[in-house]
């Protein structure tokens, strides 16, 4: 697919199309594009009654730059039928970083954000940047690093429309905080992405925990939801575990966190969204994060 000297390519992992989608009717939609360091996934939406339209993933190989990544997204924009049109309803660019932080509403100050995250995080000046986004229903601000190339360039694609600009894991939060398929004890959501693990804890539909972790093996998903568990007085033997993204009912790491903790399922696609019979080609839980984005405003 890639023509530059550099062996950098991408494959389509992923594409679904609803039977309804028209190009006629992008002023309706939303798009969402989600970016990460390997991956590139993309959502549309009609907001007309919030039906999940399209979805796409891209696995973006042999990478070595920052240069490289951006051409490889330029070039599935400039060879896609719909995806560089300016008349969009919105377009929301989703970042996946472990660059961030979460701050309580009430100490966030704007002109402090690049402080907050350097508490934890090294932010370089010379390509990155900071956003911030604000989770309302959890009385948090996430801030995070932005990438100013990538940035730029999507709004030189999108100029008739302003890019909202999030994280992922606020597209996780806002989702799981809204998706009504758990009850209102204590539970562990999880988000099993590429290399990466999100865990996020919810109760009364209310936050209580959201960070994540690097992953390799089976034993690091033990080790990580076990602290998490110790972290927020949980019980594996009563309180229960979703999971969500790159996984499956007997994976390995499934198997081997069925044996400490009793109640574990996979979870199930966005209540607060549809879905037509061309979905059923995706399992129920993955690309909750794409998907869920569409309602982070």
């Amino acid at each position: 697919m890639s023509t530059a000297t550099d062996t950098s390519t991408y494959k389509l992992i992923k594409r679904v199309k609803d039977e309804k989608f028209s190009i006629d009717e992008l002023e309706d939609y939303t798009l969402t594009l989600q970016v990460g360091i390997r991956d590139f996934q993309i959502a549309v939406t009609d907001t007309q009654d919030n039906q999940v339209m399209g979805l796409e993933d891209y696995k973006l190989e042999g990478i070595k730059t920052i240069n490289g990544r951006l051409r490889l997204i330029k070039e599935i924009l400039d060879n896609h039928e719909y995806l560089t049109a300016g008349f969009w309803k919105g377009v929301k660019l989703s970042l996946k970083t472990h660059k961030f932080s979460l701050v309580p509403t009430k100490m966030f100050v704007a002109d402090s954000a690049i402080d907050y995250l350097s508490v934890n995080s090294d932010i370089k000046p010379s390509f990155e940047d900071v956003g911030y986004y604000k989770q309302i229903s959890a009385g948090l601000v996430n801030i995070f690093a932005t990438e100013i190339k990538l940035c730029k360039w999507m709004a030189s694609v999108y100029k008739r429309k302003a890019i909202h600009i999030i994280h992922q894991g606020s597209a996780l939060i806002e989702g799981f905080l809204k998706h009504n398929d758990h009850s209102h004890e204590k539970a562990l959501f999880c988000y099993v992405d590429r290399g990466i693990l999100h865990q996020v804890v919810c109760q009364d539909g209310k936050l209580q925990f959201y960070n994540q972790y690097a992953v390799r093996k089976k034993e690091d998903y033990l080790k990580y939801v076990m602290l998490v568990f110790k972290e927020m007085g949980m019980d594996p033997k009563k309180n229960a575990v979703q999971f969500w993204g790159f996984t499956k009912q007997n994976s390995d790491e499934i198997t081997l966190l069925k044996k400490y903790i009793k109640n574990i399922s996979l979870g199930s696609k966005p209540s607060f969204l549809k879905f037509g019979y061309k979905f059923d080609e995706i399992d129920d839980h993955q690309y909750f994060d794409v998907m869920s984005a569409y309602i982070c405003e």
